[in-house]
């Protein structure tokens, strides 16, 4: 078996198809031809000796090794106040819509780098920087910024020590400078050793770009022509410091060196993409099948055995003349499909719900199947929006079907409310936190022809869509309640403290944070600290138990609402798995406080505002979930006794 093949199967937590991905690769020992299936946009680039090798510059982004994460503001590479060279003709590179979303501003480089012909310590340019802009540039570093650059389509990165002795650790990025003592004035990195990884294709005899290392230095005066421009470590080298109180110059030089690796083109994400933590995963699988098999049990026994015992009651022959009086859950049968309160917004967020339900569903197996390659960048946020707006279709017909399904007239309001409420709820929020944004000079604030772009998308594509589902649900026909309800409500008894709307929700929705509190811990870490999430196999699983957690708590609850005589299930059916959005807020609040260290008001709103909308994306996601399950079961059960 092959390297690339023994990783493949080693990578089960990475995905299906390991990165980007090789389907067929024979043995090197008989030198057959290799035979490789690369997904669309994702070929290799093949090279020749001594061919320009682009290096292009992204925006510079907080993150640190140390886990401290101080700003969560991301800065375009040529903003003026850093002062780094520019090339003659600055070209900015196409990205893709989730790639602009998320902050991504790609632009060409003044570096000059040609394969596999090495530099040693060449002078880039002497950047002028002002007193304004030492204090800019020394706040960042402060901040931890990382500057990121991209060769081939791959992210420069740097080699860091890991947690265990001798370990080593592939990190993105690498530090804009360094501030090692609390108090010392930031030393700016100006010197760049880049290292390249190039494998030879001995079947097209080309070259190409397997991977990139930068050690980033500071040296007060680099001394051009000698090897790494004169450094010889931190305590006997000195390091440029930036004065603020006067204007300074920045020498920028880097050198280039080459190594030649067996690393295989398909495989060089991997170091990427290996995850540090692999146990913690399993844990978290663990831990979440622990969880799923409790309720499955409870479930089991409670309603396979309790609800069976009360369908053979309640179905007794009525010729017996001693037949108890109605009890339980049957007893509520006139009430239990009463329209429920506020019906027209039940309708549009369950609609939403499935729209968002299937969204995600349909992205995480495309993820899981290794079509969304970290080559393509921005393409995970890409697919999540298209497929959001196709599936608006989804979320027309469910709102129009349970609207007709609760009695509704007022058709109009519910057609223009499935296709613009929750999002324009969204947008409003999304908006308002590109304000914030634009006031920081970020880049990433979204561009004002992107933000048209997205309402076009909106309402060219999703709102016709809506549309067009709602037309198709409401020419079905009403769907019918095994049990007509009475025209007199019953009263409802009072409830125990744990069978309340509120404590009942909150009890529920424990239980699919609990499925999923681990793997959450790694998707915030990925979205702040810029890190690529993409084990999108553990994250197929746990989805699917997160599905039948919520099914089955829901379900659980409802019976027992049901038998303590509280018919209004409907909302609390939807609410009851909703609420797990509520344990996720509160468990990223605790995320910012014990993990992060940001201080600055903008940042803080950027962190809190985006925290709430996914917590109101996961809350009508899960709510549908619960919604769908609770129904089905109570037309099942009750349309499995006789009612008189």
């Amino acid at each position: 078996m092959t390297l690339s093949l023994r990783r493949l199967v080693r990578s089960l937590g990475l995905t299906l198809l390991s990165t980007t991905t090789l389907l067929l690769l024979s043995s090197h020992q008989n030198h057959a031809v290799v035979q490789a299936f690369y997904l669309p946009g994702v070929a290799p680039h093949e090279y020749a000796a001594s061919d320009n090798v682009p290096l292009m510059v992204n925006a510079l982004t907080p993150g640190s090794d140390t886990q401290e994460l101080k700003s969560v503001i991301p800065f375009d590479y040529y903003e003026k106040d850093f002062g780094f060279c520019q090339p003659e003709v600055l070209k900015s590179q196409a990205e893709s819509l989730g790639s602009i979303l998320f902050g991504d501003r790609i632009w060409n480089s003044p570096y000059e780098i040609k394969m596999k012909v090495p530099v040693t310590c060449k002078q880039l340019c002497v950047a002028p920087v002002n007193k304004d802009q030492a204090k800019f540039i020394n706040a960042r570093i402060r901040e931890n910024y990382n500057i990121n650059w991209l060769v081939d389509g791959l992210p420069a990165g740097h080699v860091r020590a890991g947690r265990e002795a001798d370990s080593e650790v592939y990190s993105i990025g690498f530090p804009l400078g360094s501030d090692v003592e609390a108090r010392r004035t930031p030393k700016l990195h100006n010197h760049y050793e880049i290292t390249i990884d190039y494998h030879h294709n001995e079947i097209k005899e080309s070259l190409r770009v397997v991977g990139i290392v930068v050690r980033p230095v500071s040296i007060a005066t680099p001394v051009l022509g000698e090897n790494e421009c004169g450094y010889k470590g931190p305590e006997e080298t000195p390091a440029l410091v930036l004065d603020e109180n006067k204007d300074n110059s920045v020498t920028y030089t880097y050198s280039v060196s080459w190594i030649k690796t067996e690393t295989a083109w398909a495989t060089r994400w991997d170091k990427y993409l290996l995850v540090g933590e692999p146990r913690i995963h399993w844990f978290s699988l663990v831990n979440s099948i622990i969880i799923v098999l409790f309720l499955t049990g409870m479930v089991a026994m409670i309603l396979l055995r309790a609800l069976h015992k009360d369908i053979s009651r309640y179905n007794q022959l009525e010729a017996q003349e001693d037949i108890q009086e109605d009890f339980g859950w049957k007893l509520v049968h006139g009430d239990v499909f009463r329209t429920p309160a506020y019906p027209m917004l039940l309708s549009i967020i369950v609609g939403n719900g499935s729209q968002m339900f299937l969204m995600a569903s349909v992205t995480i197996i495309f993820a899981a199947l290794g079509f969304l390659s970290p080559s393509n960048r921005g393409s995970l946020a890409t697919v999540m929006i298209v497929f959001y707006m196709f599936f608006g279709i989804v979320a027309g017909f469910v709102s129009a079907r349970m609207y007709k399904m609760f009695g509704g007239e007022a058709w109009k309001s519910n057609v223009l409310g499935t296709a613009f409420l929750f999002p324009a709820v969204i947008f409003g929020a999304f908006l308002a936190l590109n304000f914030f944004l634009i006031n920081a000079s970020s880049s990433g604030a979204v561009p004002f022809g992107t933000m048209l772009g997205v309402i076009a998308l909106w309402f060219l594509v999703s709102t016709p869509l809506s549309v067009i589902g709602s037309y198709l649900g409401f020419q079905r026909p009403k769907v019918e309640h095994p049990v007509r309800a009475n025209q007199i409500p019953r009263q409802i008894p009072d409830q125990v403290f744990y069978l309340r709307t509120i404590p009942s929700m909150m009890i529920g929705g424990i239980l699919p944070f609990g499925a999923i509190f681990i793997e959450l811990y790694f998707i915030l870490n990925s979205i702040w600290f810029h890190k690529i999430y993409y084990v999108f196999g553990f994250l197929f699983l746990v989805f699917g138990i997160l599905i039948l957690t919520c099914a089955e708590v829901t379900i659980l609850m409802c019976y027992f609402h049901l038998c303590a005589e509280d018919y209004h299930w409907w909302w609390r059916a939807f609410l009851t798995s909703g609420a797990s959005a509520v344990y996720i807020f509160g468990y990223s609040v605790m995320y910012y406080f014990s993990t992060l260290q940001i201080k600055s008001f903008t940042s803080m709103v950027l962190y809190f505002g985006w925290t709430a909308i996914m917590s109101l994306m996961f809350f009508v996601l899960s709510g549908a979930i619960g919604f769908f399950s609770t129904m089905a079961f109570v037309r099942k059960i009750y349309s499995s006794i006789k009612i008189d």
